[in-house]
């Protein structure tokens, strides 16, 4: 009896094994340097679905959860599923990997070479020293200093004491402390210095306050909030719970090392006081110009962007920091003011990185790095802390408030970029969803 092929009726046509694996692997891997650098689940899931069908996989099944990657290869009914598990179990922000990875999806080749590249893409050291990562933090603070009204001496002693922090965290980094301490100690070395500079008196014209804000803005900058978001929006549950959870926990460590800080001084008898009041964006808007661009373009150095990056990201840092000063100075509250000044961040971003090759979550990200709600959580934890005041709650929950209206804006202006970034010239074209990473539009699969 003659057995029927299942490359004919009960299936679609596929490669030798040999090729299926290897094909499946590369998917995989390139999947991975995604998840690791903060792309969103839906693009891992669109950029692996575009690789497998590039290479004549088409009907491939991806299962993505935040950590790690599972595709299954459908092989007909007579021959099982060829399934690959893939555990990602390193996270870090390179936009520079990122990018290249990128590129190599774009411009795939024959598959033995394609792994080829990703394999040097992945043993690659980063294009700049840490020294460099650490001097763009430190730049960084000094930048978000001067958004919120400090001067050269607070934006000095900023840089210094970020530059510490990073280098503190790089020690205990190697020493594979958990990121939760990490985010602690940074916390508690940002408030502890403040509280010097306060009970010493050697510096009188930078504002305590200040200076742990600009410090939180630092340490907040680093975690997953837009991609969190757009996982929950693009219906990718499970991975926007575990992103949540990471989110929180990180935060919670900040919280915990800026109030161990804080309630240690009170219990010495150090007498501070919360008298500085909320502090608004400058009002030059050249000055906002300038230092929004500085922060993010600062932000994307510090993630190893690569040059024409770091002019993307101070552009649009430039462009959500105007925004949201333009917007609060019509009355709005600084909750929809956020989410405003962030969708048209998102909606520009998404627009011009396109035409230059650029991930958008590089430049959306550092974006909306500007408006982290730093001072707003240091009220809170002060009330809470050194005052007992439970309306210090409520001031944490507006600023987690804050942080949610930033990422959702980013994501639903990328969402309205759709139809300018595809060149579409109908507004009533299906949008392809948010796209942070990878290719715009999800590959049509055929049913077998």
């Amino acid at each position: 009896m003659r057995k029927i092929s299942t490359n004919n009726l009960h299936g679609p046509s596929l490669p030798d094994d040999t090729t299926v694996h290897l094909v499946l692997d590369l998917a995989l891997r390139i999947g991975e340097v995604q998840m690791a650098s903060g792309a969103g689940a839906a693009d891992v899931t669109a950029t692996i679905l575009s690789v497998t069908e590039s290479y004549g996989l088409p009907h491939t099944e991806v299962d993505v959860i935040y950590t790690s990657i599972s595709v299954s290869c459908h092989r007909g009914t007579e021959a099982p599923p060829v399934t690959a598990v893939r555990v990602v179990r390193q996270r870090s922000l390179d936009y520079t990997r990122l990018a290249a990875v990128e590129h190599l999806v774009r411009n795939l080749g024959p598959v033995e070479e394609a792994h080829a590249r990703l394999e040097a893409i992945t043993t690659a050291k980063h294009p700049y020293p840490r020294w460099v990562a650490t001097a763009a933090w430190a730049g960084m603070a000094a930048a978000v200093a001067f958004l919120v009204g400090g001067g050269p001496s607070l934006a000095v002693t900023a840089a210094v004491v970020t530059a510490v922090i990073d280098r503190v965290g790089r020690v205990l980094n190697r020493r594979a402390l958990p990121f939760f301490f990490q985010q602690l100690v940074g916390g508690a070395l940002a408030t502890g210095a403040a509280l010097t500079v306060y009970a010493t008196g050697l510096l009188p014209a930078v504002r305590p306050s200040l200076l742990v804000a600009v410090s939180i803005v630092v340490l907040l900058s680093g975690l997953a909030l837009v991609s969190t978001v757009q996982d929950a929006i693009s219906g990718y549950n499970v991975t926007a719970a575990g992103r949540t959870v990471e989110t929180v926990l990180l935060s919670a460590g900040l919280i915990a090392g800026v109030a161990l800080a804080i309630r240690t001084a009170v219990h010495f008898g150090l007498e501070i006081r919360l008298s500085d009041p909320l502090p608004p964006l400058i009002s030059a808007v050249p000055m906002q110009f300038a230092a929004g661009a500085a922060t993010s373009a600062f932000f994307a150095l510090a993630c190893y962007a690569r040059p024409r990056a770091l002019v993307a990201a101070a552009v649009s840092g430039a462009i959500g920091t105007a925004a949201y000063g333009l917007v609060t100075t019509f009355g709005l509250d600084p909750l929809l003011g956020s989410a405003v000044a962030a969708a048209i961040t998102g909606f520009g971003g998404a627009t011009m990185t396109r035409r230059l090759r650029i991930p958008t979550l590089v430049v959306v990200q550092a974006g909306v790095v500007p408006l982290l709600p730093g001072w707003t959580t240091y009220r809170g934890l002060f009330q809470l802390t050194a005052e007992s005041d439970p309306a210090g709650l409520s001031t944490l929950v507006f600023a987690s408030g804050i942080a949610l209206a930033l990422a959702g804006g980013v994501v639903f202006g990328e969402y309205l970029a759709q139809p300018v970034r595809t060149g579409l010239g109908r507004l009533e074209r299906k949008f392809a969803g948010p796209r942070m990473s990878g290719p715009l539009k999800p590959t049509k699969r055929r049913l077998e």
